[in-house]
């Protein structure tokens, strides 16, 4: 008995033990072979005598002892192929690269609130540090299509064209087509700031330095501040860093969307995001297909798109307004717009000539649709939207014949109607950048102009 005693309790000693270095050899972190720098060439670096996978960081010792991150975006020939996040400077031949254990997480949390965040999530409004304990990987797998909730609510922006004419649902993806110069920042800022979501993100990507400022302190304005998370990748910076600031903006949105919240995610601009990562994809190797555009870009646009809209629980919801610039106001031969209408539930086009008469916001109605807007309103508000449609539309038909005095009263009713009610449409349609419209106040109003014209 003391015998078989003995042995239970050595056999116990054993294992635990065996426990012990089993959860001392798990902490252990695994050797990183050393590489060395081969070849520079443009923004790509070429490293031998190291590996990792595709997306990890990697760490180049700079000529003055300064560290350069780096992340592999491909591989050839036993050569890893890395971009730079930051300014490329002091880099030598046969540098060491040391590729980095684990993922990096990106800061999330209420403490963004209000502040300005860059690409990598440091600050940059000069405001201290921030005090974001939790952080969330940059890039987390998509929700199950069949686990989403339905888009059944409408969100309201604040902005009466939109809410009236365009509403919008919570969950919905939508694309806001411009050229420059025609109030694209301007449309952007009086839906942050009028907007009832419970959370703004706004994510400026690519767009001017002075341009972030600007939006910052006059567009977005104190109040639209305060529940508004803006990060900032200038066109200066990387085209590796752009790509990560759409990603951080996305990731931000989805933390307080699972939260419960209702986000509103503003993206200036998605255009700008697909030639962050043309750049990064001839650089590489990959071939161009569509006016210089390689087929990864096409495959990146729809995983960023598809991570807002509504969470698979009901609660959150992710409503997302991506822009997208136009060369030469022609938004139906451009490849990222075209590829853009085909991936989200409807676009806002913006019209120069509207903006050059004096019409703000810009918004080309007849050329713009809500793909949910059936599902989020009452069927009055839809037969008042159709109506409004309609007239507006007979009008711009005939507008030239209108404006050289050569339509002559009586030849069509509808017309007749339409030169008759057009004043009050347009009026309508124009909205002063500090007056809030209310959903409620929109649609009250697009029934009597409604009624207007069938009294």
């Amino acid at each position: 008995m003391n015998a078989e005693t003995h042995i239970a309790e050595r056999n116990a000693h054993w294992r635990d033990a065996l426990a012990a270095q089993s959860a001392n050899a798990a902490k252990v972190r695994p050797l990183q072979a050393e590489g060395k720098l081969r070849r520079v060439v443009g923004l790509t670096l070429e490293a031998v005598g190291c590996e990792a996978p595709v997306g990890a960081r990697c760490m180049v010792a700079g000529a003055d002892g300064a560290q350069l991150e780096t992340e592999v975006v491909g591989f050839s020939d036993g050569r890893l192929l890395l971009m730079p996040t930051g300014e490329m400077h002091g880099v030598l031949p046969n540098a060491r690269v040391t590729p980095c254990a684990g993922v990096s997480g990106v800061p999330v949390g209420d403490a963004l609130l209000g502040r300005v965040i860059g690409s990598d999530g440091a600050p940059l409004d000069g405001q201290g540090p921030l005090l974001a304990r939790e952080r969330v990987p940059l890039r987390r797998d998509p929700i199950n299509p069949m686990a989403r909730q339905p888009i059944d609510t409408p969100l309201d922006v604040g902005v009466r064209a939109i809410n009236s004419l365009l509403t919008v649902g919570r969950g919905q993806r939508i694309g806001l087509f411009a050229g420059s110069g025609v109030g694209k920042s301007t449309l952007l800022g009086m839906m942050t700031r009028f907007t009832d979501a419970d959370v703004v993100v706004v994510g400026l990507i690519g767009e001017r330095g002075r341009e972030v400022k600007e939006f910052v302190d006059h567009t977005l304005g104190v109040e639209g501040r305060r529940r508004a998370v803006v990060v900032a990748a200038p066109a200066d910076a990387p085209p590796l860093s752009r790509l990560r600031g759409a990603q951080l903006a996305t990731a931000v949105a989805e933390h307080f969307r699972d939260q419960g919240k209702r986000v509103l995610l503003l993206m200036d601009s998605l255009t700008r995001y697909a030639q962050a990562q043309r750049e990064i994809a001839l650089a590489i190797g990959e071939p161009p297909a569509t006016k210089g555009y390689p087929p990864s870009v096409f495959a990146m646009l729809p995983a960023l798109v598809e991570r807002a809209g509504n969470d698979k629980d009901g609660r959150g919801s992710i409503t997302a307004f991506y822009t997208v610039l136009t060369e030469g106001d022609d938004y139906r031969h451009d490849p990222i717009a075209d590829s853009a209408r085909a991936i989200l539930d409807g676009h806002i086009v913006l019209s120069r000539d509207l903006a050059e008469a004096g019409h703000y916001p810009a918004i080309d109605i007849e050329a713009s649709i809500s793909r949910v807007m059936p599902a989020v309103v009452s069927k009055d508000h839809m037969k008042a939207a159709q109506r409004f449609r309609q007239v507006y539309s007979a009008y711009r038909q005939q507008r030239d014949l209108i404006s050289v005095g050569a339509y002559q009263k009586g030849s069509d009713p509808r017309t007749d109607e339409a030169i008759a009610l057009y004043p009050h449409l347009s009026a309508f349609l124009q909205q002063e950048t500090d007056e809030p419209v209310s959903l409620e106040q929109a649609a009250e109003g697009l029934v009597d102009v409604a009624r207007s014209g069938a009294a």
